[in-house]
């Protein structure tokens, strides 16, 4: 059986999304819909359902640590940043995945890699 797109999709999600999101917060602290938006947006994710137990993963894993505030919209949201240990881990993945993406476009375009 043939894996269709939906099925490649959810495995590659599956291995990248959690450094995605530690990649957005390189950028500064976010609110977790900013995430989902901002992964919806660029197909990385599927549904806000898989968003925050993942989050929750990776501040129980100390990649990333969370903060409270008021919103004038509201009740309170909670805010996501990166840890120096969160920080480590997506240049690690940065460092790894460039090489792996080359070689992976390398052999899907018949180039040497």
């Amino acid at each position: 059986m043939v894996p269709g797109e939906e099925k490649i999709l959810t495995n590659l999600r599956r291995g990248a999304l959690e450094y995605c999101i530690l990649a957005l917060l390189r950028e500064g602290e976010r609110y977790g819909l900013d995430i989902a938006r901002e992964l919806t947006g660029r197909s990385l994710l599927a549904s806000e359902g898989t968003l925050y137990p993942l989050l929750s993963r990776l501040r129980k894993g100390g990649l990333v640590a969370t903060s409270w505030r008021e919103s004038d919209a509201g009740p309170p949201r909670r805010y996501y940043s990166l840890t120096p240990d969160g920080q480590r881990a997506v240049n690690v993945f940065e460092a790894t995945w460039v090489p792996f993406r080359s070689g992976v476009d390398a052999v899907l375009t018949g180039r040497p890699a």
